[in-house]
């Protein structure tokens, strides 16, 4: 059985593969580096792909040189973390009941399908027409694609809990409130995470979709302003900003995944030599 490659090698590795994405993204958008691809010459590749270096250059002038983007990525994340936080805070609640209520699981579950079954992207227009064009409009569209994700995996996670472990429990007088605790919550906690690292990026598509309905401020606006003007390298700038800040709260659920489940054994130790 082969060893997992120590964490600095695999930093190194990923660092080398994005060097590696950018430098053939600088040598197809530049002129006289590589053969044409699908494209008549390199400029066509440049509007369409935009610069690196440009888009480098956009993202430091947002953050350093006029730092204009900090009230527009202030409002984006304060509605990425509000939808967040209340569509995984209802989802982990009705997940929990409803998995712990059979006769009203029963009865809602059809309802709990269609609702999940719905494009949920057309009810932005609905939410701007309700909530108006602020932050709730783009709240509540984010709290609906969240909502789902979490919803499901705490179902499915208590729903699976080893009914052998159950059974022991209420053999050894554990109440109601003692199971919920002590064996539901640790049975649903992975599943719980790892909905919760989806959810990431579904919230930060709720708050850029709303403020492209309609915004006045926030990253999917300077974006939408730049689409209007074909400034590709600040659609790219914006891109990638979100990107970074998505990886980033990505990282802190992993965090306080690591420190909520530190008995579980981590991927790999159990492979060790």
């Amino acid at each position: 059985m082969s060893r997992r490659a120590r964490p600095g090698t695999i930093r190194l590795a990923q660092a080398a593969l994005l060097l590696a994405v950018f430098a053939f993204w600088y040598a197809m958008t530049k002129p006289g580096l590589l053969p044409p691809f699908m494209f008549d010459n390199d400029r066509q590749a440049a509007f369409f792909f935009g610069e690196p270096l440009e888009v480098l250059g956009r993202i430091w002038r947002w953050f350093v040189r006029d730092a204009d983007i900090y009230r527009h990525l202030a409002v984006t994340l304060v509605e990425t973390l509000l939808a967040f936080g209340i569509g995984a805070a209802l989802g982990l609640v009705l997940g929990l009941w409803l998995a712990l209520a059979p006769t009203a699981s029963a009865i809602l579950e059809p309802y709990i399908k269609a609702a999940n079954s719905m494009p949920r992207i057309i009810l932005a227009p609905i939410f701007a027409v309700w909530f108006g064009l602020g932050i709730g409009s783009k709240v509540a569209l984010g709290i609906t694609l969240v909502f789902f994700v979490v919803f499901f995996n705490v179902y499915q996670g208590v729903r699976e809990v080893s009914p052998v472990v159950l059974a022991n429990a209420r053999m050894l007088g554990a109440s109601r409130r003692q199971l919920l605790r002590h064996v539901y919550l640790p049975s649903a906690t992975s599943w719980v995470f790892g909905s919760l690292h989806t959810s990431v990026g579904l919230a930060f598509v709720g708050a850029v979709v709303g403020e492209y309905l309609g915004s006045a401020q926030g990253v999917g606006y300077l974006i939408l302003q730049a689409e209007g003007t074909f400034d590709i390298n600040t659609v790219m700038a914006g891109i990638l900003v979100l990107t970074a800040f998505a990886l980033a709260l990505d990282a802190a659920v992993g965090r306080i995944e690591r420190r909520l489940m530190k008995w579980q054994p981590r991927a790999g130790e159990t492979e060790k030599l």
